[in-house]
């Protein structure tokens, strides 16, 4: 019996001209340049440069940006651009990278972070003049008005010994970030590298990374759009909700919604609730209809609310367990699992049920540290913690690129596509470099399934203004 195969018999070698592979990942490269991203990391970082000559350190940092967002993993996956000349240009060597790394300290931490908001800027003034501006997040089949912003801590495991890497409460060991992400567009607006141990409830971590948000948002939008704070119970402290609404004696046009956590007090509020079947409302699946077994209600006149800013609302969601949900003893007792936050949005501004649905989709702030993870903040390479810091920053520089690249070039389901699907179908392409006509041009593949995706993203990129150098 002789063995078929469908598939054609390979003969490989090794000698191709003219071929390049991640074709995809230029429209990072230059979108960077659009944004003003390059110039604005260049001048962020001008002092590390030592001489006229060699590499620009902040084009260095882009590039690191840039291979962060094509999914590598390490500093010496900058080969895969480097050793593409006629498509990314010349590109610094490992060492050279690992040199502007080391270089970056507290002051171009900072500059760096000032170089990301004006690039935003500009990112987000294309938006208004091209894709209709910044989209709404949606939550109970509702836009929420303004801009919301998600903060929330995640470990990052180190496998060897770095620099305040420590035992974290998960009981495993390595960092524990804080991070801030714009729900609207996914944009990472801001980060801060702790310690393993770190704790939850940290006020003054919380009040640093909101303040860096905040100022990552063109001054337009911070003074004249209303923003959305949601954290889990980590956020709920009095500290924080206090410097919250002191945030509007500035005129900012904020609110939040906090986890609460469930003390004894408010557990024996909700034993009592459990005999209360009236004042109980139906909860709200985020597609707006009826949640099946899952009903909510407001009591904040049930409890002491004189630790809260004036104006605070606590509301509580019960639900059945699921199968395999974690409960605690009292949950197992009642039958129901319970969660509890509070907010300070007015009773006329939305109805009970979309403000539990609204909170309820801080959740999505999870795929974004998911993706974060596969974007560059999963692994950090050192063993020195500024240098960690800074590869962290890079990782947020990274998300926003993908970000913008969705924003503003892409449609369909592409704009709302994880960085793994983004990779896949559009940032890995293959594609054959020509020359003629004094031109370079950029050949896809004829067959390839999303080569319309590309050519359209490549022909709104060029009809951007291009940021001056």
């Amino acid at each position: 019996m002789h063995p078929t195969s469908l598939r054609p018999k390979l003969t490989v070698t090794a000698d191709g001209t003219g071929v390049v592979a991640h074709a995809g990942t230029r429209l990072l490269t230059d979108l960077a340049g659009a944004t003003g991203l390059t110039r604005t990391f260049s001048n962020a970082l001008g002092g590390l440069r030592r001489r006229d000559t060699g590499h620009d350190p902040g084009r260095v940092a882009v590039d690191v940006a840039v291979m962060l967002a094509d999914g590598g993993e390490a500093i010496s996956d900058l080969v895969v651009l480097r050793d593409q000349p006629d498509l990314f240009g010349p590109v610094a060597s490992t060492s050279t990278a690992w040199r502007v790394l080391a270089g970056i300290g507290p002051q171009e931490l900072a500059a760096l972070h000032t170089a990301r908001a004006q690039a935003r800027e500009v990112a987000w003034a294309h938006a208004a003049e091209t894709a209709g501006g910044i989209p709404p997040a949606r939550a109970g089949g509702r836009d929420i008005p303004g801009l919301v912003i998600d903060l929330d801590a995640s470990v990052v495991i180190t496998h060897s010994e770095k620099e305040d890497a420590a035992a974290t409460f998960k009981h495993s060991f390595g960092y524990h970030p804080l991070l801030g992400f714009l729900d609207n567009t996914g944009e990472a607006l801001a980060a801060i590298l702790r310690p393993g141990n770190a704790g939850s409830n940290t006020a003054a971590d919380h009040i640093a990374v909101l303040d860096a948000c905040l100022t990552q948002i063109p001054d337009h939008h911070r003074h004249g759009t209303p923003i959305l704070i949601r954290t889990d119970s980590a956020g709920h402290t009095r500290e924080f909700l206090t410097h919250i609404r002191s945030l509007r004696a500035r005129g900012v046009d904020i609110r939040f919604s906090i986890g609460v956590p469930v003390t004894a007090t408010i557990r024996e509020m909700l034993a009592w609730l459990v005999d209360q079947p009236d004042i109980w409302t139906p909860a709200l699946d985020p597609d707006a209809g009826l949640r099946e077994d899952a009903e909510i209600c407001e009591i904040t006149h049930l409890i002491d609310t004189s630790a809260y800013p004036a104006g605070t609302r606590i509301i509580a969601r019960r639900e059945r367990p699921h199968p395999g949900a974690q409960l605690s003893l009292f949950d197992e007792a009642t039958g129901w699992r319970h969660q509890i936050f509070a907010t300070d949005t007015p009773h006329a501004d939305a109805p009970l049920q979309h403000l539990e649905v609204r909170h309820r989709a801080h959740a999505r702030v999870e795929d974004r540290i998911r993706c974060g993870k596969t974007t560059g903040f999963g692994r950090f390479p050192s063993r020195h913690f500024a240098i960690n810091a800074a590869w962290l920053q890079l990782a947020l520089t990274a998300i926003d690129l993908l970000t913008w690249l969705q924003l503003l070039l892409l449609d369909g389901e592409l704009v709302y596509a994880e960085p793994k699907k983004l990779r896949y179908r559009l940032l890995h392409v293959a594609a054959r470099l020509t020359r003629g006509g004094r031109r370079l041009r950029l050949r896809i593949a004829a067959t390839w399934p999303w080569r319309h995706h590309l050519l359209t993203a490549y022909a709104r990129l060029e009809a951007l203004p291009q940021s001056a150098t």
